[in-house]
């Protein structure tokens, strides 16, 4: 059965596992690096020991290769004593020919893999790097039986160059790799600060929720026991069944009120948010339906601009309880809502018209204007509210600093 493009993938990802240099295509790269030099080496018969410290370094290598994954501490040694190994090669072949080209490879595929190597410190590495750059230059130096003019001086010319090359290569990619681990461990932070804002935003929902409820039934229910008190008093004490019935039918209305304000306040917060003259003619027009009137007008004073989601939730929801008790204890007044932007803070202002009673003058203390100031103390914001000729006004100021 042929490799499926997804097989393929895998194998792929398994290759390229952790870093390039020093993970499994790295590993194979440098195997194959090491076998190939080792096949093709050109060792003269005279020289024959030279094998001795070839096959070692390949020993050392192979180690490496196997051991890496699975024993800390000695890989790293490993590659070490394979590239010195491979460097010693160059004295086995002195006074025949040239130092050998395998030693050359085997020992920079060594320390390429070894200053990249995460178990080393990149001081030592550097030192490793030019003790066998040392060794592989006075093997070079050395006098050979064939001599080639200029050819000692050329070979460890480019074993100087070719150290630098590694080594400058090598400290890049470690800087690299700690770039890499520092950019990972602050992202790993990030996405815990993020988890951590969800569940205080969850939090910050439920006491909404909570603050936005109880304001609603307060007054729902207060109300409705207060009816219910009037209610058992007139039968009890003066026998008025009229007047009795007359109550308990105003508590009913007062409870199925509660209910739909209720679910209102839940819906407004699980709702998306708006922008907030957006969310506040919404208010107006709901406030029109329930209570089968004209919504109220909603003008924006200053250049509107995007504020904090807590800012806008509490001018919001104070708005919805000055709509609620306006309905309660002036209904059919005419309603007006102003919202100012101002450099620095946000106000809105909700002014009803003339009525018998005040919203917050008959309320229970503790309903109505408490509330409200609890929400925007939150945010820093406070709460202005009292009579205003024949009507009330309410005006909440937030700073949007």
């Amino acid at each position: 059965m042929p490799a499926t493009t997804s097989d393929l993938g895998r194998v792929w990802a398994w290759l390229v596992a952790g870093d390039p240099e020093y993970g499994w295509i790295g590993r194979l790269l440098g195997t194959a690096v090491v076998l190939v030099m080792l096949m093709t080496s050109e060792v003269p018969p005279e020289a024959g020991w030279a094998w001795v410290p070839l096959g070692a370094a390949t020993a050392c290598w192979l180690f490496f290769v196997v051991a890496d994954a699975r024993v800390r501490g000695w890989p790293a040694v490993a590659l070490t004593a394979g590239a010195a190994a491979a460097a010693t090669a160059g004295f086995a072949t002195a006074g025949f020919t040239p130092v050998d080209a395998s030693g050359l490879a085997i020992a920079f595929t060594c320390l390429v893999m070894l200053i990249v190597h995460p178990a080393v410190r990149p001081l030592a590495a550097v030192a490793i790097t030019v003790v066998v750059s040392a060794l592989l230059i006075a093997a070079t130096l050395l006098p050979t039986t064939m001599p080639a003019p200029g050819d000692g001086p050329q070979r460890a010319t480019v074993i100087v160059a070719t150290t630098a090359i590694v080594l400058l290569s090598g400290l890049l990619r470690r800087t690299h790799q700690r770039r890499a681990a520092e950019t990972a461990a602050l992202l790993e932070q990030t996405r815990a600060a993020q988890d951590e804002r969800a569940r205080a935003a969850a939090l910050e929902e439920r006491t909404r929720i909570a603050r936005e409820l109880h304001d609603v039934l307060a007054h729902s229910l207060g109300a409705l026991g207060i009816q219910l008190e009037v209610a058992e008093a007139l039968l009890a004490e003066h026998g008025d069944r009229d007047a009795a019935l007359e109550r308990v039918s105003r508590s009913r209305r007062l409870a199925a009120d509660g209910l739909v304000e209720a679910r209102a306040a839940v819906a407004a917060l699980r709702r998306d948010a708006l922008p907030l003259p957006d969310a506040l003619t919404e208010l107006a027009v709901e406030h029109a339906r329930d209570r089968l009137g004209d919504p109220p007008e909603v003008d924006v004073v200053g250049r509107p601009r995007p504020i904090r989601a807590a800012v806008e939730v509490a001018l919001a929801g104070t708005v919805r309880e000055a709509f609620v008790n306006a309905a309660r204890h002036a209904p059919g007044a005419e309603l007006s809502v102003v919202l100012t932007f101002r450099p620095g803070d946000v106000s809105v202002t909700v002014h009803n018209g003339s009525s018998t009673a005040s919203p917050m003058r008959s309320s229970a203390p503790g309903h109505g204007l408490t509330g409200m100031r609890e929400r925007l103390a939150l945010v820093g914001g406070h709460l202005t509210a009292g009579p205003d000729g024949p009507g009330w006004t309410v005006v909440a100021e937030v700073p949007d600093a």
